[in-house]
């Protein structure tokens, strides 16, 4: 299964609500605090970025307008294309003013998290983690400790938004376990999350400079592929959207 990410700061979100569809300006009129304002704008331009760029739509109000990013029953977020669903999944994640989307043809079991590596005290670590991961964290010193902490932390939230429950389910119940003992800066290693209940992820963990991502998915995901995006054109281009774009692969 292929799976494409991207990342966005609040530096690349347009001041302008045009690119908005008029059912998510309504949804973000009704947010009461800044904060979350700021983080909903960025998550939502962050995934209509990425699915412009995997649909190979024009970068432009216009399209994004088109693209509707709506809460679904559970909370997770959905694409709506003339209101309905799009044949596509995608899981968004905002942390420190940067968000990041995953996101993959067809509807597909998918999970993502964005975290700042920092430190943890150790009444976190007894709270969230399991015996396991426990003896695992307490086996490293710091820097390592951090890094390790942050891991296993974002493959949890990562699994918890695949399994649709977020933190509302308790996150000893899903046990991460990364596949290499050391950090590969840069690259992306294999990480897999176990379930209590026997369900099984496998995905994929990064690291750069302060920030971990986690990526997990079913059926397994290959190596996350970084969409490129191009310049973002506030006024109308000749060429026309198409939904006959969107498809299935």
């Amino acid at each position: 299964m292929n799976v494409y990410w991207l990342e966005q700061t609040e530096a690349d979100v347009p001041s302008e609500n045009d690119w908005l569809s008029a059912a998510e300006a309504i949804v973000l009129k009704g947010l009461r605090y800044e904060k979350r304002r700021v983080d909903w704008r960025l998550g939502r331009w962050t995934a209509k970025r990425a699915l412009a760029s995997l649909w190979n739509w024009p970068a432009s109000p216009a399209s994004f307008s088109a693209i509707e990013i709506m809460a679904g029953p559970t909370g997770a977020p959905e694409v709506l294309l003339s209101n309905s669903p799009a044949a596509v999944s995608i899981s968004l994640s905002h942390r420190g003013g940067r968000a990041m989307c995953a996101v993959s043809h067809c509807n597909v079991v998918l999970g993502c998290d964005l975290e700042i590596i920092e430190p943890r005290t150790d009444a976190f670590v007894a709270d969230y983690f399991v015996p396991g991961e426990q003896e695992l964290v307490a086996r490293v010193r710091e820097p390592e400790r951090c890094e390790l902490l942050t891991l296993l932390w974002s493959g949890k939230e990562s699994a918890l938004k695949a399994l649709r429950t977020g933190l509302r389910s308790d996150t000893r119940s899903v046990v991460v376990s990364p596949m290499k003992d050391s950090f590969n800066v840069g690259g992306w290693s294999p990480l897999q999350v176990r379930c209590i209940e026997g369900q099984v992820f496998e995905g994929w963990w990064q690291r750069t400079v302060n920030i971990m991502r986690t990526l997990v998915g079913d059926p397994i995901p290959s190596r996350p592929i970084l969409l490129e995006v191009g310049s973002y054109f506030t006024r109308p281009r000749v060429r026309q959207v198409s939904l006959s774009n969107v498809t299935c692969r």
